[in-house]
């Protein structure tokens, strides 16, 4: 999410990238799921991938190591807007855009990321904003720049998101050949590549086909919203400029909150660092579940999803676990006076340590990649807070390369399109896990506005989408 603290006010961060782009670790090993019908076709696919030189599991020295250089990732031979597919051929590729909000690359990005984020009046609401969200911008930009200098020079997110689309793609091209060859792009809200750039890369290929897939499991109108909206604008600007990738056929992805792959690798994660703890305390460990909080006028007001479906996925995953641990849904990164979505997970550890506990496990439950509200706020800030209370406070790794979420993403979608084009399950995709929001072109979810919407752009994007990109008047 994005009206973070990390990102426009106040913090600063980790160390260095606790990730990046490890080399291929060809001897790694899958776990294993006691019961799920992603297993066989889990472990198999994933031998496929690191044959093919994919790594399913980063070695333990890649996961400490520092971020590579700005200058190497400038030199990435491919588009920045997009992640190599191992298909080549003449058919254009089916294109699965991956939306996520994004963070700045470098540190000369910042003060853009920050102006973009502040001038977006479906996030921030300011009088005279195009006047004061280039002065906000400027004034939060040296100390931004400082928290990012921390975590190694800037995000994370744009390297793992090519980590997982390429994975997500040569997958994907197995479970469902109809539709191949795939290829993935990237479109971040508020730092390259823009969403404008993907589509560029998408018209230079050709592509005819595309399916929008949210990086956030969970629903929101400031985060998913806010994409698909940038989205539908940028493709009615390319529309009237009789531009061909106007009309491109899209379907939407837009929540996969109890996905069994999501929610397996989510509980392999908090089962590992859970069994970091002594077997006589292990199942006294209290589990804060931080997602980032939501102001209530969106939540209360607007009727935004987003509380429910993270509650959902903590649901499934404490019943992965047998309900082993007392937990808490805790909510990070609240900016200003205002009410927002609570208890905030810093209060949650003042409140725990006052009550006597001396262990605490925080699980990033609303992000799949490491970036800084990660790295920072929980990593530094809120293991020190914890310290300074006299508590020791543990981080469960983010999802990142876990191969089980790799192969979740290529399940979801081969599940979509499946639902969209109508097409039969083969040997290699019948065991593809069902995907409750598999339903067409969209949830029948998203087709319903929040209760308390008054921003036309959502009920025209909305409807757009349902009808696969038609025009307005066709969708109408």
């Amino acid at each position: 999410m994005v009206l973070s603290p990390s990102v426009g006010t106040s913090a600063a961060t980790r160390l260095a990238f606790r990730q990046g782009i490890s080399a291929p670790c060809r001897g790694a090993t899958v776990p294993r799921l006691a019961s799920s019908s992603l297993t066989h076709d889990s472990v198999a696919l994933a031998r496929r991938l690191s044959a093919r030189g994919i790594s399913s599991k980063t070695s333990a020295s890649a996961v400490t190591a520092a971020a590579a250089p700005a200058s190497s990732v400038a030199a990435c031979s491919r588009s920045l807007a997009t992640v190599a597919s191992s298909n080549t051929g003449s058919k254009p590729p089916t294109a699965v855009l991956l939306m996520n909000m994004g963070g700045p690359s470098t540190l000369n990005e910042v003060g853009d990321f920050l102006s973009r984020l502040f001038h977006d009046r479906e996030l921030i609401q300011l009088p005279f904003q195009s006047r004061l969200a280039p002065l906000i911008a400027a004034r939060r930009t040296p100390k931004i720049k400082d928290q990012y200098a921390k975590i190694g020079g800037g995000s994370p997110i744009l390297r793992w998101t090519r980590t997982q689309g390429d994975a997500m793609a040569t997958m994907l091209d197995e479970l469902h050949p109809a539709t191949a060859p795939h290829k993935a792009y990237i479109a971040f809200r508020y730092a390259r590549p823009l969403t404008e750039e993907a589509l560029d890369e998408m018209a230079k290929d050709g592509v005819t086909r595309a399916v929008a897939f949210t990086q956030y499991p969970q629903y929101s109108c400031s985060t998913t919203g806010s994409n698909l909206n940038e989205l539908y604008r940028e493709i009615q600007r390319r529309r009237k400029e009789g531009r061909p990738e106007a009309d491109i056929r899209w379907s939407v992805i837009d929540r996969w909150p109890t996905h069994e792959g999501l929610v397996e690798a989510f509980t392999q994660r908090l089962r590992d660092t859970l069994e970091t703890y002594p077997a006589e305390i292990r199942q006294t460990v209290p589990i804060m579940f931080s997602a980032h909080s939501l102001p209530m006028q969106i939540v209360s007001g607007r009727g935004d999803p987003y509380p429910a479906e993270v509650a959902a996925t903590v649901a499934a995953v404490m019943a992965r676990l047998g309900w082993s641990n007392p937990y808490r849904v805790t909510w990070q990164s609240q900016v200003g006076p205002s009410a927002w979505l609570g208890p905030q997970t810093s209060d949650t550890v003042k409140g725990w340590a006052k009550q006597g506990h001396k262990h605490a496990v925080a699980v990033p439950i609303a992000f799949t990649q490491d970036h800084i509200e990660t790295l920072y706020e929980l990593d530094i800030e809120l293991v020190e807070e914890a310290e300074e209370h006299g508590m020791q406070l543990k981080r469960v790794e983010s999802l990142n390369d876990h191969p089980l979420f790799l192969r979740a993403l290529a399940d979801i979608a081969a599940a979509h399109l499946q639902s969209v084009e109508g097409t039969k399950a083969t040997s290699e995709t019948s065991s593809v896990a069902v995907h409750p929001f598999a339903q067409g072109n969209c949830s029948t979810q998203m087709g319903l506005r929040c209760p308390g919407c008054t921003n036309a752009v959502c009920g025209e994007q909305k409807a757009f989408f349902k009808s696969g990109g038609a025009p307005l008047d066709a969708a109408a």
